[in-house]
């Protein structure tokens, strides 16, 4: 018997289970290894039955003795000898578990058929069918995995919306305490969306930002906004030498040393110097002289080390001006450089919208002369509002107007008709005056010039009956016809193409304020 390669049945599912046949199970479409309904079943030389998955992993490692023939007490080599080059396909037994009648074993689902729909269509898509998530192993719903995942998985990766580092859902929380992207609200301006990284530098620079005085290790109580500091020092200049005066007596606790010996003293207002040899006599003369001097260097000492610290914060204060001068010089030219790049992209934008009009423009007009274009050199006119555009011409607000462009043919001339509702020349206040204008087209070198064709102009009949019709054959030594180096020739027709006086009343020729004019340009010989 020729066996079947089993690679043809590669199937990575071991049996299907027991419940889900809604019948009871014969034994004989059991696989004799995972003991569940047969998948793709293979039969070895013994005649038992295995899933294709099942008897792969059996002889994986070589011919293995069939465990069924000796639990049944039927082993007999060979024949009991599993060995995946002896086995075949039992499509017969496959046809017959197709057949079968199934149902569905998840909770909640009423779908039932056969096995063989249960594999095609049901089996790995069931929406009630509990699947592990693969991060956190809980069980749940097909159906709910995708939300699972977004929005309940306690082991699911975000990443942080405000430094795009990822994280674990149980620490993202966490991470928002440290976040240096995290966004802070100032509670003295209100200003939101801070980053934490910068949040230190508004508080110092924050207009509304309370801070207390530089002065208030003298003594000054005074808390004040970041952007007054330097109007509650102007203006507290003498409040703050109070203050830092008022602290000399507190140093003067402190009994200095006597001057020494060779050393200068005060004496009735007057700076002596006591050498050494005079020191016998003068101790005894002056004792109680002595301490008065004492005292009063030690006061002038004290005077001179405030006037010095208030140089110094003078000092500081003219530092600090220097430096915001400075940074307001350079934010200055840093938004006047501003200010020119963003004029110079207000220009560009512009220039660009302008060139944008134009291309519109073009496009445009290229619409409309589609919409009415002809390619057969027959074209017809309808002139709406005939009244309102007849009293614009004879108030000379628009004497002439022309017609869309059409072709003789596809690559042929183009051609366009040009109307006075008030006439022009010896027509002008007594006829309409109708021309005939040849216009530069695109293939104009591959035509043959002069234009030379017949052109028939009419004015239709509302009531087809009797249409005005004028016709001419060109001059070809006028520059009418030559072929055209401008946008459009000399127009050439009929000024007196029809009298006025025909469309007076109720005429024929117009309708609902409405006329119809057709050319017709003769095609013999192109």
């Amino acid at each position: 018997m020729a066996r079947i390669s089993l690679p043809s049945l590669d199937s990575s599912l071991p049996g299907i289970p027991q419940s889900v046949l809604a019948v009871s199970m014969e034994a004989k479409y059991q696989c004799q290894q995972c003991h569940q309904v047969l998948r793709k079943p293979v039969q070895a030389q013994c005649g038992h039955r295995f899933c294709v998955h099942c008897f792969k992993l059996l002889t994986s490692s070589g011919p293995k003795p069939c465990e069924a023939c000796r639990q049944e007490e039927i082993y007999e080599e060979p024949q009991s000898i599993l060995n995946s080059n002896e086995a075949f396909p039992d499509n017969a037994a496959g046809r017959e578990i197709a057949s079968l009648p199934a149902k569905c074993i998840s909770e909640g689902c009423s779908w039932t058929g056969c096995i063989k729909e249960y594999e095609a269509q049901h089996e790995g898509k069931c929406e009630y069918e509990r699947v592990p998530c693969e991060t956190c192993q809980v069980l749940i719903l097909r159906s709910e995995k995708e939300r699972h995942n977004e929005r309940e998985c306690e082991a699911r990766t975000l990443n942080c919306k405000y430094c795009k580092v990822s994280f674990n859902f149980k620490e993202i929380k966490a991470h928002d305490e440290i976040c240096q992207k995290f966004p802070m609200q100032c509670k003295d301006c209100g200003k939101k969306k801070i980053p934490r990284e910068k949040f230190l530098d508004h508080s110092r620079s924050c207009a509304k930002s309370k801070t207390a005085c530089p002065f208030s290790e003298v003594g000054c109580k005074v808390v004040i906004d970041n952007g007054k500091h330097s109007d509650h020092e102007q203006t507290s200049v003498m409040e703050h030498m109070r203050l830092i005066l008022a602290t000399m007596p507190l140093v003067r606790l402190q009994r200095p040393e006597a001057p020494g010996l060779g050393e200068w003293q005060e004496d009735s207002g007057l700076g002596l110097y006591r050498a050494p040899e005079d020191g016998a006599t003068a101790t005894a003369a002056t004792d109680g002289g002595g301490a008065a001097a004492s005292g009063q260097t030690f006061g002038l000492d004290h005077k001179v080390r405030a006037l010095e610290n208030i140089v110094c914060v003078l000092n500081r204060e003219v530092e600090r001006s220097s430096l915001t001068l400075e940074a307001f010089s350079r934010q200055h030219r840093l938004d006047q450089d501003k200010i020119e790049n963003l004029g110079n992209k207000v220009r560009q934008l512009e220039r660009t919208l302008t060139m944008r009009d134009l291309q519109l423009a073009e496009t445009d007009q290229t619409l409309r002369e589609l919409q009415f274009c002809t390619f057969d050199g027959v074209f017809v006119w309808k002139i709406a509002d005939f009244s309102r555009r007849r009293q614009d011409a004879v108030a000379g607000r628009t004497p002439a107007m022309f017609s869309p462009a059409f072709y003789s043919s596809k690559y042929g001339y183009k051609m366009c008709l040009r109307l006075y509702l008030n006439g022009d020349g010896t027509g002008r206040g007594t006829h309409l005056s109708l021309f005939f204008v040849v216009m530069r087209g695109k293939c104009d070198a591959l035509l043959k010039w002069p234009f030379s064709q017949k052109v028939t102009l009419m004015l239709l009949d509302q009531n087809n009956r009797e249409h005005i019709i004028d016709a001419f054959r060109p001059d070809v030594s006028s520059t009418s016809f030559q072929r055209p180096i401008s946008e459009m020739n000399i127009a050439s027709g009929c000024p007196l193409f029809c009298p006025l006086a025909k469309l007076a009343g109720k005429s024929s020729y117009l309708r609902d304020d409405t006329i119809f004019i057709k050319a017709i340009v003769d095609l013999t010989g192109l």
